[in-house]
């Protein structure tokens, strides 16, 4: 008798039916989405986190932090961050 794998997915998805878990997950959200673009633009640009941290005058545990979501952020270190990008901070609310 062959047993499925329970997946990442099986315990996100078991996990959404609380009503407390359901809530903090998406509450994340804004935040998971900033971390992602972060970590997806550092890595397109081929840069360390203590190479981007240098840039942005920041440390790298600071970005560190923002990539594991684990502190609030400025509007200023954002726009430090997109500066050392090479981009802007566009923020929009829908």
């Amino acid at each position: 008798m062959s047993r499925r794998t329970y997946t990442l997915q099986d315990h996100l998805n078991e996990s959404l039916k609380n009503p407390a878990f359901r809530a903090a997950w998406e509450a994340s959200e804004v935040e998971y989405q900033l971390s992602r673009q972060i970590i997806s633009k550092r890595l397109k640009s081929k840069m360390t986190q203590k190479q981007l941290a240098a840039k942005a005058k920041t440390t790298q545990a600071v970005i560190s932090r923002l990539e594991r979501m684990t502190t609030n952020v400025s509007v200023e270190l954002l726009k430090r961050i997109a500066e050392a990008f090479g981009t802007q901070l566009k923020v929009r609310f829908e």
